[in-house]
């Protein structure tokens, strides 16, 4: 990965994507020490895997798709490149024309499932006799409050996440390991065991202090001496090991660095490593930002896109030729309707853009039919070269939409949800036997393993905003509730078991009953949830964890 992982005015995979070969999410394992940020919890693709299963329907594309096979990239070691210094630049430009406007809701923060990295934010320490770790179901961020803190937006990476504040402060929090939360973590503590007791209250642990890293865990601002002074912040994404912020006049700084298969790819042509905030001096007139595991997407003022992170899926929407690969790290023109798009957003390894008339575009991996084109879905390391407009969803005026590391899902102005993508896991959100046959592929078992045509669910209604995990989705209706379905190993759907989630299921306990949800968000085992902070009325759009 609303996560960080889609924009349209400043307001959401980080993801490893996997071979088309069928096998059920790991079952929970033990908590990983902070190592390098996943957002989702599958592995790369890969470039062998079993057969392509047969299927019955045929592509529905508006137009034929150019569709290529992936190769493995060959194994060469990068010449050496620097680790920035944590020096503030001196000189900046000049703060520019208004185009952004800054969020003004001030939101609640929830937060549910792992935190054994700090990518809860709930510090280090018990509160009232809960560990900041294995929370099963929403529970405020009290480290977020409304009163004292102000979030006015969030986005999640795989491990880490930032938000923005009313007093323009950007908060991180998380896994730090390739520089993602942009300042000093350093901590002489130790680690603990935290995989004893699964407890949500743990009152027969004694102990308060859980050995996670408190400056990690903590939500700490980044300096601002890394910013022209007067910048004013509207948006903040998240990748898996990288953030991107958006400002008022239009610029993107950004820290941290992208990962391909190989490892670190890095994060300019000339930096492996960004490890405070840096201007990205080429992008001018930004008005939102989408992130995936390891791509950006930035959306101009002329309704044009530009992308740039790893290309091996094709997530940038260009060919990416192995010997020139670090020419995937320039921001360049994504081949879609000049001037008609108007939102973008992101899965782990796969892209959207929305158009003016309601239309979604989109491109990269495809091997779980995750693009949401037909055409070569389920076959291994299957990819969508350029941008092809999704033209089952063409009766539909769609307005929102997000990507997890194989499926996707959308909604529509009239308040439908679609799904579509990698099923075994229920992350569309139907039970199988629902599944209409002509639309799914089949495993070499007979067991469903993609729906490869955008379906619409009739169990939910009036659905205004949605959001992808690894391989859990939520959707939130104009009511304010949320809803959320899928893998739920490590308590990421906020349901308070770890047994997956067949379809649709409020999220209901007392922490957010009766609350005005307005957005969620998802990383690799965790997800927040967002709402109107009390005292207020829900009147920003642009708020969310995109």
């Amino acid at each position: 990965m609303p996560a960080a992982k889609k924009a349209s005015a400043p307001a959401a995979p980080s993801k490893k994507a996997a071979s088309a070969t069928t096998k059920k999410p790991a079952q929970k394992a033990a908590k990983p020490k902070a190592a390098a940020p996943v957002k989702k919890m599958e592995t790369a693709p890969k470039t062998n895997g079993s057969a392509p299963a047969s299927r019955k329907r045929k592509a529905s594309v508006e137009t034929p798709v150019e569709v290529e096979r992936s190769k493995k990239a060959k194994s060469e070691t990068p010449a050496p490149r620097a680790i920035a210094a944590h020096k503030p630049k001196k000189g900046f430009p000049d703060i520019g024309k208004v185009i952004n406007l800054v969020p003004h809701q001030i939101l609640d923060v929830y937060v549910f499932g792992e935190g054994s990295s700090g990518e809860l934010g709930l510090g280090s320490k018990k509160v009232n006799g809960k560990k900041p770790i294995d929370v099963k179901r929403p529970r405020l961020n009290d480290n977020l409050n409304a009163k004292t803190v102000g979030v006015i937006q969030i986005a999640c990476g795989g491990m880490h996440v930032a938000a923005l504040t009313r007093d323009n402060k950007i908060l991180t929090w998380g896994v730090n390991d390739q520089g993602a939360l942009g300042r000093d973590t350093t901590w002489d503590g130790g680690l603990k065991d935290m995989d004893g007791d699964d407890s949500d209250s743990d009152e027969d642990d004694d102990d308060d202090d859980t050995g996670i890293n408190p400056n990690e865990s903590t939500p700490t601002p980044v300096g601002e001496e890394f910013f022209a002074p007067g910048t004013k912040f509207v948006q903040v994404v998240a990748c898996d090991s990288a953030t991107f912020v958006l400002t008022q006049d239009g610029h993107v700084y950004g820290w941290g660095t992208f990962r391909s298969s190989d490892g670190v790819l890095g994060f300019n042509e000339s930096i492996n490593i960004q490890q405070r905030p840096m201007l990205l001096a080429g992008l001018k007139n930004i008005t939102a930002l989408a992130a995936g595991s390891n791509h950006v997407l930035a959306l101009d003022t002329k309704g044009n896109v530009v992308a740039w992170g790893c290309g091996q899926q094709n997530q940038l929407g260009r060919r990416i030729i192995e010997r020139n690969k670090m020419s995937s790290l320039i921001p360049q023109g994504v081949g879609l309707p000049r001037g008609k798009i108007v939102k973008i957003a992101c899965g782990a390894y796969h892209s959207f853009a929305i158009d003016k008339d309601g239309q979604v575009w989109g491109w990269g991996l495809n091997n779980f039919g995750e693009v949401g084109v037909q055409s070569n879905a389920g076959e291994d390391d299957a990819v969508i070269l350029k941008p092809a407009r999704l033209t089952d969803l063409d009766d539909h005026v769609i307005t929102d939409v997000d990507g997890g590391v194989h499926h996707s899902l959308a909604c529509s102005d009239k308040g439908k949800l679609f799904t579509w993508g990698r099923v075994d896991g229920y992350q569309v959100g139907f039970e199988f036997d629902e599944l209409d046959k002509e639309d799914v592929i089949f495993d070499e078992r007979g067991s469903p393993r993609i729906l490869v045509k955008p379906t619409a669910n009739a169990e939910l209604s009036d659905i205004c905003s949605v959001a992808a995990g690894s391989d859990n989705s939520f959707a939130i209706s104009s009511d304010g509730k949320a809803y959320s379905w899928g893998f739920s190993s490590n308590y990421q759907t906020g349901q308070g078991t770890i047994e997956d989630i067949k379809t649709p299921t409020h999220i209901d306990n007392t922490a957010v009953r009766g609350k005005q949800i307005i957005g969620a968000g998802a990383g690799g085992q965790f997800s927040v949830l967002f709402g109107v902070a009390d005292g207020q009325t829900n009147g920003a759009k642009t708020n969310g964890v995109h």
